[in-house]
């Protein structure tokens, strides 16, 4: 989504290092490879080992043999696997925050329910909590509170307590099953555009993945890895994470943190990015041919010098 203007944002440099820190279907990995500016190396990253396999395979075609390399690894550890692999700086980073088409159009993993398949909604399917164990272990009042706090859901209450119904019976184990409880709870879909449950799915997602603290985890590591001139380019598709890219990209960016009733700057702030653009959304031809992407929001970033000044970009 938004292909290609992640990678004109990402302006690609000849022989640069590059991070995808959200590999998923490939798309964006393989356009930077594919870019007439010859980029050096891409570094793939994904907590899901589905993603991984893919690029291994892709790693394999001739012409991207010893350009990209594979990482399994959730981006939150963004400062450790940069280590691992003795990158000192990277040219470019991006991360895409949605779904792959892949985990979506996957049955078993849980993450639709168009399908009828056990609860599990895990990036990586060998760590974590499942979401079959999310809302049969949850107390009621925890549950309310992560469909509030992570779908602004106006009937997570009401959810929650059907919820803790329903388990009592017997344990919730498929995605279908849930999916009703949801419809039953908020008095089935009276013609919602939606189906009633998106919510309630989307918000079991972020926190069993502890999408946004990764978020944030990886924002940090990812501008202190950026050389000076080099772009982050981030795509969100939830509010909650958008605002908070919004927010750190406003905050290095700022050149004084003093109290606003404080007449004199005396803190002496150094910022570290500076914000290219405006938030971008997706064209109407890219509407049209994949509406999945109609919540994309594509916000944009580059590494300033120690000094706190833009670094004039060259091929």
């Amino acid at each position: 989504m938004l292909l290609e203007e992640a990678i004109e944002s990402l302006a690609p440099r000849r022989n640069g290092t590059y991070i995808d820190a959200t590999f998923g279907g490939g798309g964006h990995t393989r356009a930077l490879l594919d870019e007439p500016s010859a980029v050096g190396t891409v570094y793939a990253i994904d907590a899901d080992a589905d993603a991984i396999d893919r690029a291994r395979a892709l790693a394999r075609e001739p012409r991207y043999q010893g350009r990209l390399i594979p990482v399994h690894a959730n981006f939150r550890s963004l400062r450790a696997i940069a280590g691992m692999y003795g990158m000192d700086r990277a040219d470019g980073l991006l991360m895409d925050l949605g779904l792959s088409s892949y985990q979506l159009d996957e049955a078993e993993r849980g993450f639709a329910f168009r399908f009828d398949a056990p609860l599990d909604m895990r990036f990586d399917r060998h760590a974590g909590q499942t979401a079959r164990e999310f809302v049969n272990d949850r107390s009621e009042s925890d549950l309310a509170a992560v469909l509030w706090r992570f779908g602004q859901e106006p009937k997570s209450r009401q959810i929650a307590a059907a919820i803790v119904r329903a388990r009592t019976r017997e344990p919730i184990e498929t995605t279908m099953q849930l999916a009703d409880i949801v419809e039953r709870a908020v008095g089935g879909r009276r013609d919602r555009a939606t189906h009633p449950a998106t919510r309630t799915f989307q918000s079991i997602r972020i926190e069993i993945n502890a999408e946004l603290e990764s978020l944030e985890a990886a924002l940090i590591a990812a501008v202190d890895l950026l050389a000076p001139g080099a772009r982050l380019v981030v795509i969100s598709f939830h509010s909650l994470e958008d605002r908070l890219v919004k927010r750190f990209i406003a905050a290095e960016a700022a050149t004084c943190v003093c109290p606003p009733a404080q007449p004199i700057c005396t803190c002496d702030t150094i910022p570290r990015l500076r914000r290219i653009g405006g938030a971008l959304k997706p064209s109407k031809d890219e509407l049209d041919a994949n509406p999945r992407s109609r919540s994309a929001i594509m916000r944009v970033a580059e590494r300033l010098a120690p000094d706190g000044q833009p670094v004039m970009r060259g091929g």
